[in-house]
Order: structure tokens, then C-alpha cells, then sequence
């Protein structure tokens, strides 16, 4: 060893006072530290802000009570679970390069990641079906998806998500198999083993991700036709069309719209993470640490996107913030107010 590598050596920084037994720490500028933080700390806050007014309004405002907007309201539970335990201490270890949190914590930490990332595909799938039931059989539509099903399916999510992370951390996806993956001590990254990785890339993204696209592509078509339908059966004997019923099918197209879009940016967010889980096992783990964390960092940062998007495109999230953050919402009889004006 030349006398250059040798002070290399001396130089590089250890997450631990037990030297090169632990993860080497990244060095950066004050400047780089005091940007990273503001950014991350800026994302998190806005996941769990935008989530926590979502959960709020469909909790509080009684006209929101319906069965799309339970499974919306329980996205936003896992998205605001995600922006206030998972996402801080992710932050710490993107950051410092370091997990200072211990061993014990890391699994559970990427137990309830897990869970939650999950728990998300899995509500996104079932508001799918709802949106397809809702388009394709809009007679039948309040007879087949009713709130106490809507309740099923939610619970029915989370517990397959939790008993599906239980199996996996019992088969020891994570930790056993990994040939060609060194971590250091103290590190604390979700990496699978080839056969979990296809396995799990394949139950919680690939196939439910699938029948997405199936269904809102068939969504679309039967729109389609419907509007044609409509549109010559009005020329023909219906000039003026009832105005509560064109409200109402106003609001339908303008919801499937929205969660069409949710569902988009949520498979845009998270397609790259899954895809390099998917094949990274097989290339020997070959992918650079920060390519993977930045690949979790854009999925962590859909649950932020999704109350930007109801913000933009649903008024009555509009209202209902504007009522929370004037504390109108407080009054008691602000659950009664109407949040779905005509001209909306």
C-alpha cells in the first residue's frame, strides 16, 4: 500500500466510533446538508399535510361519505402513515448515509415500508374495480358497492398487507440468499433475494398494476360507447337533459378521470423501483446505493403527489381546505355544508 492510498484511508469518515466495521459516511458541504434537509423535510411535510386534510374532510363532511371516498380516505391514512414514520428516518439515512437508529428499528422500519407500499397498490386496485362498476353498471352501481363492502375491502387490504410482509420476513426474503450482496454493518436497505424479489415485484406491483390498465381501458371504451349512446338517444327524443342527472354523471367522469390520474402517477412513481428489484438480484446487486435510495425517494414522494392532485382537480378538496385552514370546520353544522356545487 502506497503512502496516497494510506491517507486515503485515514481520511474516509465511519457512520461508528468502531471504525471500518461500520458504513463509510458519505462527506458533503454545510451548503449540500442544509439543501437536502429543506427538500426533504419539505416533501414530507407536504405528504403529511395534504394527506392529513384529505383524511379530515372525508371523516368530517358527511356528503363525502361514499364508498370511492373510503377507499381514498384509507390511501391517505397509509400515504400519511408513510410521510410521518417511514419517510423521517429514511431521510436521516439518505442524508447522513448512516442509519443511527439500531438494528431492531430497521426492521420494523422496513416492515411498516413495506406494508404500507402495499397497502397502497392494493386500495389503488380496488378503486379500479369501484370505478369500473361505476361506469359499466351505473344503475346497479349503489346496490353492488356499498359502503359496508367498501369497509371489507379496506380491512381486507391492510391485513393481507401485514400477513403478506409477516410471511416474507418469516422466509427471510430479505436476509438469506443474496449472493453477490455485501452490506455493511449498520446499513439499512430493503434488498431481496432473487426469489422474492421476481416474487414480490410480480404480487405487489406487476399484477395488481395490470388489472388497473385492464380495467380503466375497458372504462374508457364503455364510456365511449355510453356517450354515443347518449348523445343519439338525446338528439333523437331528449333535447334537454335533466340537470341533477347530468350533474351527477359530470361528477362520475370527473372522479374517474382524477383517480385515472392518481393511478398513473402512482405506476410512473414506483415502475422504476420494482424494476431494478426485479433484476438487480440477478446482476449480483451491481446498482449503486444512491441509485436505489433515489429510485424509494420517487416512490415515497407519490404519496405526496396524490393531495396535489385532488387539489387540482376535485373542488371539494379545495373547499374543504379552505374550511380547515380558516378553522370553519370547527362549526356544528360544517359536516352539513354542500361541497359539490352545480357549475362543478
Amino acid at each position: 500500500m502506497n503512502v496516497t492510498d494510506q491517507k486515503d484511508l485515514e481520511d474516509v469518515e465511519y457512520c461508528f466510533l468502531s471504525g471500518n466495521l461500520s458504513c463509510p459516511k458519505e462527506k458533503r458541504a454545510s451548503a449540500v446538508y442544509a439543501i437536502l434537509y429543506t427538500f426533504f423535510i419539505g416533501g414530507i411535510l407536504m405528504t403529511v399535510c395534504g394527506n392529513l386534510v384529505v383524511i379530515i374532510s372525508i371523516i368530517h363532511f358527511k356528503n363525502l361519505h361514499t364508498p370511492t371516498n373510503l377507499f381514498v380516505m384509507s390511501l391517505a391514512v397509509a400515504d400519511f402513515l408513510l410521510g410521518a414514520i417511514v419517510m423521517p428516518f429514511s431521510m436521516v439515512r439518505s442524508i447522513e448515509t448512516c442509519w443511527y437508529f439500531g438494528d431492531s428499528f430497521c426492521v420494523f422500519h422496513s416492515n411498516v415500508d413495506l406494508i404500507l407500499s402495499t397497502v397502497s397498490v392494493f386500495h389503488l386496485m380496488f378503486i379500479a374495480v369501484d370505478r369500473y362498476y361505476a361506469v359499466s353498471d351505473p344503475l346497479l352501481y349503489v346496490t353492488k358497492i356499498t359502503m359496508p363492502l367498501a369497509w371489507f375491502f379496506i380491512v381486507t387490504s391492510w391485513t393481507v398487507a401485514v400477513i403478506y410482509v409477516c410471511i416474507i420476513y418469516y422466509f427471510k426474503g430479505n436476509t438469506e440468499g443474496m449472493e453477490g450482496y455485501d452490506p455493511c454493518p449498520g446499513d439499512c436497505i430493503i434488498v431481496f433475494n432473487s426469489t422474492w424479489g421476481t416474487l414480490d415485484t410480480i404480487v405487489t406491483f406487476f399484477l395488481p398494476c395490470s388489472l388497473m390498465l385492464f380495467l380503466y381501458t375497458k372504462i374508457f371504451i364503455i364510456a365511449k360507447k355510453h356517450q354515443k349512446v347518449i348523445s343519439t338517444i338525446e338528439d333523437q327524443f331528449q333535447p334537454r337533459e335533466d340537470t341533477t342527472q347530468k350533474a351527477t354523471k359530470h361528477k362520475d367522469k370527473k372522479a374517474t378521470k382524477t383517480l385515472t390520474i392518481v393511478i398513473g402517477i402512482f405506476i410512473l412513481c414506483w415502475l422504476p423501483y420494482f424494476v431494478n428489484s426485479l433484476m438487480d438480484p440477478f446482476l449480483s446487486y451491481r446498482t449503486p446505493p444512491i441509485i436505489v435510495d433515489a429510485l424509494q425517494w420517487l416512490g415515497y414522494f407519490n404519496s405526496g403527489f396524490n393531495p396535489i392532485i385532488y387539489g387540482l382537480f376535485y373542488p371539494w378538496f379545495q373547499r374543504a381546505l379552505k374550511l380547515i385552514v380558516t378553522f370553519r370546520v370547527f362549526s356544528t353544522d360544517s359536516s352539513l355544508l354542500c361541497l359539490f356545487p352545480e357549475n362543478n
